[in-house]
């Protein structure tokens, strides 16, 4: 089993950047691909970006491609989504999540999920 804990939300204006941190406990980290998704007010959660157990390859939704970049660093345990050139549409809450599977875009399955860190984006 896994914990999650998101950081690095905020209130930005369109067009600046951040970063969402997901730290994890245990030492299976590596066992896990993980998965970023998002949930705005009355929408359903969406997918946002993947990224296997190795970190050599990674997914992204055709709406943040070429704005948001997801990695992983398996010495502290962490994976980050930099988001870039922020869309007031990008205005959610934001899930980290683990998965047993690699390239998996499906909330089902990912058993493991973080509490949830806000991201608003004014215009």
């Amino acid at each position: 089993q896994v914990q999650l804990v998101e950081s690095g939300g905020g209130l930005v204006q369109a067009g600046a950047s951040l970063r969402l941190s997901c730290a994890a406990s245990g030492r299976t980290f590596r066992s896990y691909a993980m998965g970023w998704f998002r949930q705005a007010p009355g929408k359903e959660r969406e997918f946002v970006a993947h990224i296997n157990r190795s970190g050599g390859t990674t997914y992204y939704a055709d709406s943040v491609k070429g704005r948001f970049t997801i990695s992983r660093d398996s010495a502290k345990n962490t994976v980050y989504l930099q988001m870039d050139s922020l869309k007031p549409e990008d205005t959610a809450v934001y899930y980290c999540a683990a998965s047993l599977y690699s390239g998996s875009s499906a909330a089902g399955d990912y058993p493991y999920w973080g509490q949830g860190t806000q991201v608003t984006v004014s215009s």
